[in-house]
């Protein structure tokens, strides 16, 4: 089972949480603050983090940076308000997914496991490695370079170019990609998308205000090329 490291400052949620996973065999290392998180990081090797916005000190977002500064370590944000103009900075900042709280124990083992399957199942089924102008995206091995260049994706953005690049010119709607990538099955938060399509900008994209690869179709949605 997934061993995921969980930063959170509030005690009842810490424990509650902890409790939840550790029942369905995960095993959780807490902290209670982004700097001890941190701390622990390296000594635990977690698969997963589960990361408070909101915390005291270094909050979650300064914290995500740091991580995304040296890992692809897959993130999803913990935080109380759905709604919150900080989901956005959290997300653009490199989480792959978020959970408003209070949220039940199958609820956050489901979006663990929709999170970790973007590392293991290779979108599309087709062999090899693809070339798309200087982009190169080995399916199998789960690999991108841009120019002989190895780019460091977090999962999500791995997934969603696996999902454009699979069919070149269709155009998915935001609600299509929030099923297919991050497997919200309801009708979901199209912040999520949005996010994780301008950090993929800014890694694949000469220009990431004049994308080349990853195209916006105002009132339709996205879609990979042409080129």
């Amino acid at each position: 089972m997934p061993r995921v490291l969980l930063i959170e400052d509030d005690p009842s949620v810490r424990e509650g949480v902890e409790l939840g996973l550790r029942r369905r065999g995960h095993t959780v290392r807490t902290a209670p603050t982004g700097e001890a998180g941190l701390a622990a990081l390296g000594e635990f090797r977690p698969d997963l983090v589960l990361l408070d916005l909101m915390l005291p000190g270094m909050n979650g977002v300064q914290v995500c940076h740091r991580v995304r500064e040296t890992s692809q370590l897959p993130i999803i944000m913990l935080t109380a308000r759905g709604d919150d103009f900080d989901v956005v900075i959290g997300l653009e900042a490199g989480a792959d997914d978020y959970i408003v709280k209070p949220a039940r124990t199958e609820v956050i083992e489901a979006r663990i496991r929709a999170v970790l399957r973007r590392m293991e199942e290779p979108s599309g089924g087709r062999p090899g490695i693809e070339f798309h102008g200087e982009l190169a995206i080995d399916r199998a091995g789960l690999t991108v370079a841009k120019a002989g260049e190895r780019l460091a994706l977090a999962p999500s953005e791995m997934k969603l170019l696996l999902h454009l690049s699979a069919a070149p010119e269709q155009v998915f709607s935001r609600q299509q990609l929030l099923e297919h990538v991050w497997e919200h099955s309801y009708h979901g938060d199209a912040r999520l998308v949005d996010a994780c399509v301008r950090r993929l900008r800014n890694k694949i994209e000469d220009i990431p205000g004049e994308p080349r690869y990853i195209q916006t179709l105002r009132g339709f949605g996205y879609r990979f090329g042409p080129l």
